[in-house]
């Protein structure tokens, strides 16, 4: 199997946009595969891992190459990328597109919440509903410990017992529109903006309304999903290495 074959057979029947994030950069390096690595980012020392490891092709979440292309940074990032030697695949769109959305699917996995999910208008954002009632607090201990997560934080109501979520990782569409519904008790995000997210949490439990944001980080509430990927493919493939490649929290 090629790295192109593993990409189609990844996507599945996923539909995305004509405009879809999911390239492929160095596909002049397409080979039979024998070592596949993943990872939620292409960091330096990513790829650096993977090359050393002997890396055939490397899936990761989020974007490779930096946003201003003609910034010192980026082009010493640019000039790295080509020369690991492996096509590097961004699996954003098809991951999200997927029924059930993969990174929602990992995620909640590893939280162990276990209910029905519920697609919504918003890209990536999600209603949950879970088949046992669980606080805030419970949660943020869950993902300390379940997901390895340091920088997670808490606004709102901490002990109410709640069974019906707003599930928006990374940084999705619609996320104000998700907290502001009457039935939605905890908002799950990858990142939040403090003013008009967090500061409604605040101001919901003063008044007496049951609301919590929990933000977990943009890796830290995504990367189950990569390594669930990562997972699948080996469980499919007995032929390869399978590797996951942690990249770390942004924060320090």
């Amino acid at each position: 199997m090629y790295g192109s074959e593993l990409i189609t057979e990844i996507n599945g029947d996923a539909v995305v946009s004509e405009k879809t994030c999911d390239i492929l950069l160095n596909p002049e390096c397409d080979r039979k595969l024998s070592r596949v690595a993943v990872s939620m980012f292409a960091t330096v020392e990513v790829l650096q891992q993977a090359k050393d490891w002997g890396a055939d092709l490397l899936i990761v979440h989020e974007p490779v190459l930096l946003q201003d292309a003609d910034a010192p940074v980026s082009q010493a990032k640019a000039e790295l990328v080509k020369s690991v030697g492996f096509p590097i695949y961004r699996n954003h769109d098809h991951a999200h597109a997927a029924q059930p959305d993969l990174i929602a699917e990992g995620g909640l996995r590893a939280l162990g919440l276990h209910g029905s999910i519920e697609r919504t208008p918003y890209y990536a954002s999600y209603l949950f509903q879970s088949n046992t009632p669980i606080t805030a607090r419970e949660l943020l201990n869950r993902m300390q410990t379940n997901l390895g997560l340091h920088h997670v934080r808490l606004a709102g109501e901490m002990d109410h017992p709640a069974t019906r979520f707003a599930v928006c990782f990374g940084t999705p569409g619609g996320v104000y529109d998700m907290l502001c519904r009457e039935d939605v008790e905890i908002l799950l995000i990858g990142e939040a903006c403090e003013w008009n997210l967090c500061e409604y949490a605040r101001d919901a439990v003063a008044l007496g309304f049951h609301k919590s944001v929990i933000v977990m980080g943009h890796i830290g509430s995504e990367r189950e999903g990569m390594k669930l990927l990562a997972e699948r493919i080996a469980e499919r493939h007995s032929d390869l290495s399978v590797r996951y490649f942690e990249c770390g929290e942004v924060f320090l």
